[in-house]
């Protein structure tokens, strides 16, 4: 059947198209389906740059998927011209009862990383344009970094399509069925079948898992980023690390300045949640959109809280334990979810491409996916519901 395919992706962003990418490079026959044209300004790998650190602060359970994941953005460097990573490092850094820290360097430590812990002192004497509170303490990765998501994005479609994949774009789907050994997706204008599916889709993933009986609590949560003119002298990428502030009151991250674009700085917390077609992407709408980044700047880096540059709006889909869910459907063996990524899952979206191609081939994947169970009791919203 000319429309049948052993796997169906629906949503090729970070996470779809990584995996498009694993499955044709074993020669399975995949179709990824996109509502929009990707890379593109409407998920959540919008805004150029992410952070990859591997002491993750998120917990122990990440390190390992971290460090596969640099493997894997290692490997796509080799097979672009496109710059995948930058080697930055990154610094985190916040009160000493921050537990965001105290787990990195926990992290850290408990696989051997390359890591430093620093003193308020010993940062703000390193890096003349950070100024922080003298009782703080950081972690600091020499080896971390900046990934380039929308050319990961680009260089993961390039090589999905010429290892044999096909892609569907601006092709909203309109309707999923699930049966005991397939799946039938449709768009306006097609439907396609196939024996395996990974449902992706970013902040629609609600509502395509409630469709499939999978009632979850999925939270999209708008959140805004924006790049200040800044010294170059003190904030440029070969000199100042990106970076992750866990403050007493607030969450910040950011990224040194590259190839003359300004200090790039995003507010973790502190988002509105709504639906994504209901959710204003104009930067500025709000008066905290750029007043919540320059108190920070103002009070932490104060070179850097220069003219705005360019501000964006991105998405973040949050779960209540902002832990993420790869799994496979409790009901539907043969589907594969990847949702809920709570503003921390872009580094990992390499890993993760790679995990789903192997829970739809071999029904398992060799990497501990536990902790992101799509059956844990804190992302229940009711019952599931048989189809």
């Amino acid at each position: 059947m000319e429309n049948h395919y052993e796997v169906i992706i629906v949503g090729a962003g970070s996470m779809g198209m990584a995996a498009g990418y694993y499955l044709a490079k074993k020669g399975v026959r995949t179709l990824m389906i996109d509502a929009f044209d990707p890379p593109h300004a409407n998920g959540s790998h919008s805004g150029d740059t992410r952070l990859i650190r591997h002491a993750c602060g998120e917990g122990l359970d990440y390190v390992p998927l971290a460090m596969r994941a640099q493997e894997l953005w290692d490997d796509l460097q080799t097979k672009t011209s496109e710059t995948i990573f930058r080697k930055t490092g990154v610094l985190t850094y916040g009160p000493p009862q921050s537990d965001f820290v105290g787990r990195a360097i926990e992290g850290g430590r408990a696989y051997d990383l390359n890591i430093e812990t620093l003193s308020a002192d010993e940062i703000n004497q390193r890096w003349a344009g950070i100024s922080i509170d003298d009782d703080h303490v950081g972690c600091y990765e020499p080896d971390a970094g900046v990934l380039f998501s929308e050319n990961s994005i680009r260089a993961f479609r390039r090589l999905a399509l010429e290892n044999g994949a096909e892609l569907k774009v601006n092709a909203p789907v309109q309707e999923i069925e699930v049966h005991g050994d397939s799946a039938r997706v449709s768009t306006h204008d097609a439907s396609y079948t196939s024996d395996k599916l990974i449902i992706s889709g970013g902040a629609w993933n609600k509502r395509i898992l409630d469709d499939l009986g999978l009632n979850l609590k999925l939270t999209p949560s708008r959140r805004v980023i924006a790049w200040f003119n800044s010294d170059d002298d003190l904030y440029r990428s070969d000199n100042f690390p990106g970076f992750f502030a866990d403050l007493t009151d607030s969450v910040y991250y950011g990224f040194p300045c590259i190839d003359g674009a300004g200090l790039k700085v995003g507010r973790y917390d502190n988002g509105e949640d709504m639906a994504p077609e209901y959710m204003n992407r104009e930067f500025g709408v709000y008066d905290k959109d750029e007043g919540d980044l320059r108190r920070f700047l103002g009070a932490q880096m104060e070179q850097a809280n220069g003219r705005l540059n360019v501000g964006k709006v991105c998405i973040f889909t949050n779960t209540p334990d902002e832990h993420f869910i790869i799994d496979k459907h409790p009901e539907h063996p043969h589907v594969a979810i990847a949702a809920g990524f709570s503003g921390h899952g872009y580094k990992f979206s390499s890993v993760v491409g790679e995990i789903l191609g192997n829970l739809v081939t071999e029904g398992s994947t060799e990497l501990d996916i536990s902790l992101f169970s799509a059956t844990r009791p804190a992302i229940q919203q009711q019952s599931m519901e048989k189809l």
